[in-house]
């Protein structure tokens, strides 16, 4: 969360010629709710269940795309398995500071998040997540370390890492 994964993948496919999707946009336009309201009305193993659908459904496509996932995305269901045997993963690592004033200033707009009243609050969640994730986040194909670049600096990087395979 915060890392711009939606719109660095957009754009990176843009430079790629080549489709771009974000599954959780994917997955609201197939249950026509959206991420929210199928965690509030059909509970998280609903969604990680279709979430799981819906990633085999893209990479069962075999064609070259740029696909955004969710945080959460590549630690259940076996999903991480799923994208190193289906592609290429990549890591987007930014320090936990520049995670925390990216999402202060949106977190209004992430109902995860929203009810956090202090920057601290904000802290120790992404911490936590950043701590239990780790070890999925790892095994990605690539790792990328970011700090303060312009999206069109990350895209640049991003293509020279593609091109080193």
């Amino acid at each position: 969360m915060g890392s711009g994964k939606s719109s660095l993948g957009r754009l990176l496919a843009e430079e790629l010629n080549i489709p771009f999707y974000d599954l959780d946009t994917y997955i609201e336009r197939q249950e026509n709710l959206t991420i929210a309201q199928i965690f509030k009305t059909k509970g998280e193993i609903y969604f990680r269940k279709i979430e799981h659908e819906k990633l085999k459904e893209l990479l069962a496509e075999r064609k070259a795309m740029v696909i955004a996932l969710g945080g959460g995305t590549p630690c259940y269901a076996g999903n991480m398995e799923l994208l190193l045997e289906n592609g290429k993963s990549i890591y987007l690592q930014y320090p936990l500071e520049v995670l925390v004033d990216r999402l202060w200033i949106a977190k209004e707009q992430r109902p995860l998040i929203a009810q956090l009243e202090t920057k601290e609050l904000l802290e120790d969640f992404i911490r936590k997540h950043l701590f239990e994730r780790a070890p999925y986040y790892m095994q990605a194909n690539h790792r990328i370390k970011l700090e303060y670049e312009s999206l069109e600096e990350v895209v640049q990087k991003l293509q020279v890492l593609l091109q080193q395979g």
